[in-house]
């Protein structure tokens, strides 16, 4: 790939985080373009938080909990034990490292500075030469349906620990949000010259986590104007999940758990969208299930447990948008 080629990463929160480093070790800075999802923001204890875009900002700075899977490494929790002892709520953990990096936000949020170029501010000082955007500079907000009961989405994932059996997921919000403005100006440029060479939907959850990214109006149309080979990789391996509620989600609406049930899930929300599906070598046997549906299908080694791990996943999604 030429160093003027560009690549777009769609991520949400720890397995995108993932790949979105693979991608950074493989590619020069100036390539790479990651979009996260924000629909999961939220303001907690007067702080706003985005918890998908500061995972992958922690994870490309080196700073991840890589042991819990959030927040930053070697984190204290000082504050969060004073306030255990005062009766606050400490249900969402906020480690005080952490802290100040929702502290910033909030300050340059009052100061009228938007979400994308807080999170230039950040990156920069992290020393993140990857482009990290938020999908939108808008509030979003992602709930889920349980029963009749709508939860707010960091209710039922970290308070409630998944246990509801939701079965719709809504984005309060999405219609009225505009894709943030450097996602939408990459987009646009390579509809004109033809500079993307690959949009790679990261191997998240497809309801909560891509789902916003591409739900936000005119986004579909933006992705396939762009002309670039769309490559999804699959969030579920041989029935599980990876990482997070997918395949809880998929059980409770009626889905079969597997990485075929994503890649029919894909066709019929986003018809004519993906062009590439990438399943995990012990999904072999869904391969040509998958192609059925109008989708090429590379079998790669996608669980992502080692730096190296995560760079011949990048690599393959690359080599995979090249035969397009």
């Amino acid at each position: 790939m030429s160093d003027h080629s560009q690549v777009l990463a769609l991520s949400g929160g720890v397995g995108g985080a993932k790949l979105a480093l693979g991608l950074a070790k493989v590619l020069a800075p100036e390539q790479l373009t990651i979009a996260a999802n924000t629909a999961d923001d939220f303001c907690h204890l007067g702080f706003p938080v985005s918890p998908d875009l500061d995972t992958v900002m922690y994870t490309l700075a080196g700073l991840n909990n890589a042991e819990l899977g959030w927040g930053l490494a070697n984190e204290s929790w000082q504050f969060m034990d004073a306030l255990q002892t005062l009766g606050g709520e400490t249900w969402f953990r906020l480690g005080d490292r952490d802290i100040a990096t929702h502290t910033f936000r909030r300050q340059q949020r009052e100061a009228g500075f938007s979400l994308s170029e807080i999170t230039a501010q950040l990156c920069t000082a992290l020393n993140i030469q990857q482009r990290l955007i938020p999908m939108t500079d808008d509030p979003v907000a992602t709930q889920v349906l349980d029963g009749e009961q709508w939860l707010d989405f960091q209710d039922y994932f970290v308070r409630q620990q998944c246990e509801p059996n939701v079965s719709q997921a809504r984005f309060n919000g999405i219609e009225n949000a505009v894709i943030a403005p450097d996602l939408a100006g990459l987009l646009d440029v390579a509809a004109a010259d033809n500079s993307l060479k690959a949009i790679i939907i990261c191997p998240s959850n497809p309801f909560v986590s891509v789902a916003p990214i591409l739900s936000l109006p005119g986004m579909v149309d933006k992705l396939i104007q762009a002309r670039a080979p769309v490559i999804a990789v699959a969030p579920i391996v041989g029935g599980q999940a990876i990482k997070g509620p997918t395949a809880k989600m998929m059980q409770a609406l009626d889905m079969p758990v597997s990485a075929l049930g994503v890649a029919e899930h894909y066709t019929k929300r986003y018809p004519g969208l993906i062009d590439g599906f990438i399943i995990d070598h012990v999904d072999a046997a869904a391969r040509a299930d998958v192609e059925a549906l109008g989708m090429r299908v590379l079998l790669a080694d996608s669980v992502m447990t080692s730096e190296q791990h995560k760079r011949n996943l990048a690599k393959d999604c690359i080599a995979f948008a090249r035969q397009f």
